[in-house]
C-alpha cells in the first residue's frame, strides 16, 4: 500500500505530524478521525527508508514485542479495570511486572502520555508498530463508552484467534512445502550422484542404450557440469522472488496465488475470512461505524488480494449499497456464507451472525488441517510412481535386456 504524510491537531489542539500507510488518502483521514486526529494535510509520499548498518544490527538484537505479549497486556488491563484499579496505577503495576522490556518501555510511554492530559487511545497510538488501527480504534470504542475493561476484553479474545489463524495458516503450508523440498532433494540426489554411476556402467556395456536411458543421462550429465550455475540461479531466484514480495504489486499478486494453491489455498482464503468475520463481528458489535470498520478490517486479513476486495466493498457500502451486495460482488464467499449475511442484515444482527460465520470457517480449517495428510498422499503416490517408472525405463530396464542377452548367449 502506499504512504502518506499527515498533520492534524488532536482533541486537545496538539500537532501531530506523521507518516502513514493506507489505502488511500480518504482511508487514512478516516484512520486518524478515528483516532482522534483532525487531519488539515495529507499528501502521496515514499516509503519512508531506514539506514541499513546500524539498523540491521539492531533488528537482530532488539527484543520484540509478540502477539502473546500484547494479549497478556490486553487481559492483564481487563482483569485491573473490572477490579476497579484507576488506570495509571494498572498501567504502573505492568510496567513493573512486564517481562518483555520493550514493552514495558512502552506503558512507560503511555503512562506519561495520560499523565500529561492525553486519552488512552491517542497515548497508544505513539506506538503505530505495537498498537495495530484496529486495536486503537477499539480502544477509542470503549473510551466512548464506558467499556474500556470489555474491549480489553474483547480484543484479547480477537488477538487470541488471530494467532490461531495465523498459525492454521502456517500448518497449511508447512506440509506441502516439506513434501516439495523432499521431492526436489531426492531428484537432485538421483541425478548427481545415482544416475552418473549406472552411466559409467553402460558405456562399459558399448550398446545402443534406449531413449529414455539417454535421455536421463543426458539430464544428469548437465547438472553434473553446470551445478555451480545451478545453484547460483536457484539463489537468484530465491532473492528476485522475496523482492518481488516486498513491493507493493508483487505482495498483491502472490497473495492472489496462494488462494489458488491446491488443497493449501482454500485452507489459507478459509483462514483469512475467517479472520474477516471476526474482525467485523467485534467491530460492528462494539459501535464501530460499517465504513470505518471496513478500512481497519482491510488492515488486519493479512491478504492483500482479500484487503483489496474488502476496501471495494467499503466503497460499495459508501455509495449506498447493501453489504450483500458487496459481498457477493467480491466474489470471495460461498453461496451459504452470503445467505447468512442476506438474514443477518434482514434481522438487524449482521454481527451475531458473521461470529457465526466466522466460527464455522474455523471449523472448517480445523477439518482440513486434520485430513490435509490424507488429501497430499495420493499426489506424492503418483509422484513417487512416476519416478520409479522413469527410472525403471531409463535405468533398470537396459540393464534388464542386457541381462537376457547376455543369458541367450
Amino acid at each position: 500500500m502506499p504512504y502518506f504524510t499527515f498533520k492534524g491537531r488532536t482533541a486537545q489542539g496538539e500537532l501531530v505530524l506523521g507518516v502513514r500507510e493506507a489505502p488511500d488518502s480518504g482511508a487514512l483521514a478516516m484512520l486518524l478521525v478515528n483516532a482522534g486526529t483532525t487531519p488539515i494535510e495529507i499528501s502521496p509520499t515514499a516509503a519512508p527508508k531506514t539506514s541499513t548498518g546500524d539498523n540491521v544490527l539492531g533488528n537482530l538484537f532488539e527484543e520484540k514485542i509478540t502477539t502473546v505479549d500484547l494479549m497478556m497486556f490486553s487481559r492483564q488491563m481487563y482483569t485491573l479495570l473490572k477490579s476497579g484499579i484507576p488506570i495509571m496505577n494498572a498501567l504502573s503495576g505492568l510496567q513493573a511486572s512486564t517481562a518483555n522490556m520493550k514493552l514495558s518501555g512502552v506503558i512507560g510511554d503511555i503512562r506519561q502520555s495520560i499523565g500529561s492530559g492525553r486519552e488512552l487511545s491517542i497515548a497508544m497510538r505513539e506506538h503505530p508498530k505495537v498498537f495495530s488501527p484496529f486495536y486503537l480504534s477499539m480502544i477509542r470504542v470503549g473510551e466512548g463508552t464506558g467499556m474500556l475493561e470489555t474491549v480489553f476484553m474483547r480484543m484479547f479474545d480477537h488477538l487470541e484467534f488471530e494467532k490461531f489463524m495465523r498459525d492454521q495458516v502456517k500448518a497449511a503450508l508447512r506440509y506441502p512445502s516439506f513434501v516439495l523440498m523432499a521431492m526436489a532433494v531426492a531428484m537432485v540426489i538421483i541425478n548427481l550422484f545415482v544416475i552418473p554411476a549406472f552411466a559409467k556402467v553402460f558405456k562399459g556395456f558399448g550398446a545402443e542404450l534406449p531413449l529414455m536411458t539417454r535421455i536421463l543421462i543426458g539430464f544428469s550429465d548437465f547438472m553434473v557440469a553446470n551445478w555451480a550455475i545451478l545453484l547460483l540461479g536457484l539463489v537468484g531466484t530465491i532473492f528476485g522472488f522475496k523482492s518481488w514480495l516486498a513491493t507493493p504489486s508483487g505482495r498483491y499478486q502472490w497473495d492472489k496465488i496462494k488462494l489458488r494453491i491446491p488443497i493449501a489455498g482454500k485452507i489459507i482464503q478459509k483462514a483469512t475470512l475467517a479472520r474477516f468475520a471476526r474482525s467485523f463481528a467485534l467491530a460492528s458489535s462494539s459501535g464501530v461505524p460499517i465504513v470505518q470498520a471496513m478500512t481497519l478490517i482491510a488492515e488486519t486479513v493479512d491478504n492483500d488480494y482479500i484487503a483489496d476486495q474488502v476496501n471495494q466493498m467499503r466503497t460499495g457500502i459508501e455509495r449506498g449499497e447493501s453489504v450483500l451486495r458487496t459481498a457477493t460482488s467480491s466474489g470471495i464467499f460461498t453461496p451459504m456464507v452470503l445467505q447468512m449475511i442476506a438474514v443477518g442484515e434482514e434481522s438487524g444482527a449482521l454481527d451475531e451472525l458473521m461470529q457465526e460465520i466466522s466460527d464455522m470457517y474455523q471449523r472448517e480449517v480445523e477439518y482440513e488441517l486434520k485430513t490435509l495428510g490424507a488429501q497430499i498422499e495420493p499426489i506424492m503416490i503418483i509422484f513417487l510412481g512416476v519416478l520409479v517408472l522413469v527410472l525403471a525405463l531409463g535405468i533398470f530396464l537396459p540393464i534388464w535386456d542386457l541381462g537376457k542377452a547376455a543369458m541367450h548367449k
